[in-house]
């Protein structure tokens, strides 16, 4: 029998997301980081992330990088998240490049470099406004000139985060600010800054419609290549898959029960009180995957006639009145973005890659 509960991983279509995307964005003289953090760093995933075109690897995790790169993938690799200071040894020993929004801890960076006899590549991030990571605009000008002078560091270039905090949109005003700062840097500073970063998914709308400015020349993508959609309204981008991740889950229980609980309700296992719905009798079936793995609310059935209900941290709770279901058989969801990386995460649950 097959394990369950499981995440089914069609990698074929990964590297043919990457391949559409990266081929889009190299037409418009941009360069695609593949962000392989949603799910963990598999190297199935990577290897097809790579073999669809993308030109660096990007994780948000060092343990994620660390399996990549055990696993034979070739790099260059992006430290995504800002690098603790705690972890300057790591980050050099296994990034080539990372984003970076702190004058100190670049100066770490640059004396662990100089002990290891390498050179950290960082891209300079600078918040025009999602209020994330990032220096303000009228404190580049200072960041840039103290860390031009740290032995250890060459600064690779500059880049935006937006829409992961505020929410916001990547528009010709925001991602022309960056574009204006690297030109004034360059002028004053003689550096080349060859990689200016215009962001993550939320960009791929632009890059599609032909709106991206000419002056960004590097896009950090995950969420497009693994869901095949922009992330602004979660549109699909035409010619890409969004079927590329099955949630599965074992039925383990199937029984007519009342929708309203029986007794005075009080607080759940995670301290909310719920509100249910008076349905009368239905048919229930309780399904071998909890809070502990996935966000349920990211999950959408496939099957005909199945509505998900609620669960607790090990059981996810359905009503099957309109369909047959019998202890044992197998439900398949959808799962959105924040539902695959749980499943991603979560050691209980299998991982199946296949092409």
């Amino acid at each position: 029998m097959a394990a369950n509960p499981r995440l089914e991983i069609n990698v074929g279509k990964i590297a043919g997301n990457t391949a559409q995307v990266a081929q889009k964005a190299g037409a418009n003289g941009v360069n695609i980081v593949g962000v392989t953090k949603v799910c963990c760093g598999a190297p199935e995933v990577a290897r097809a992330v790579k073999q669809g075109g993308a030109a660096m690897l990007g994780d948000s995790r060092l343990e994620n990088i660390a399996r990549m790169k055990e696993a034979g993938i070739p790099g260059p690799y992006m430290l995504i998240r800002i690098p603790m200071q705690s972890a300057a040894a790591e980050t050099v020993r296994l990034a080539d490049y990372c984003l970076l929004s702190d004058v100190v801890t670049g100066r770490i960076l640059g004396a662990e470099a100089r002990r290891q006899g390498k050179t950290m590549h960082v891209i300079i991030m600078v918040d025009v406004g999602d209020l994330r990571e990032g220096f303000w605009p009228n404190q580049i000008p200072g960041a840039v000139t103290e860390l031009a002078a740290v032995e250890g560091l060459a600064i690779a270039g500059l880049g935006v985060n937006l829409t992961c905090y505020g929410a916001i949109s990547p528009d010709e005003n925001n991602l022309g600010l960056l574009i204006s700062l690297a030109e004034e840097i360059r002028k004053n500073n003689k550096l080349e800054l060859p990689i200016i970063s215009g962001g993550n998914s939320s960009s791929l709308g632009m890059l599609w419609e032909g709106k991206l400015p000419g002056g960004i020349n590097q896009l950090r993508i995950g969420e497009g290549i693994m869901l095949g959609c922009e992330t602004l309204e979660r549109a699909p981008l035409p010619g890409l898959h969004t079927d590329v991740f099955t949630a599965v889950a074992e039925i383990v229980e199937v029984r007519e029960k009342p929708s309203l609980p029986i007794g005075r309700i009080a607080q759940d296992v995670f301290g909310n009180v719920p509100v249910f719905e008076d349905r009368g009798i239905h048919q229930r079936a309780i399904l071998a995957l909890g809070r502990q793995d996935v966000i349920f609310d990211g999950l959408q059935p496939l099957d005909a006639g199945v509505e998900i209900l609620g669960g607790s941290s090990d059981h996810l709770l359905v009503e099957i009145s309109g369909r047959k279901a019998a202890v044992g058989e197998e439900l398949r969801f959808r799962p959105d973005y924040g539902a695959v990386l749980t499943l991603n995460t979560s050691p209980y649950v299998q991982k199946v890659y296949f092409s």
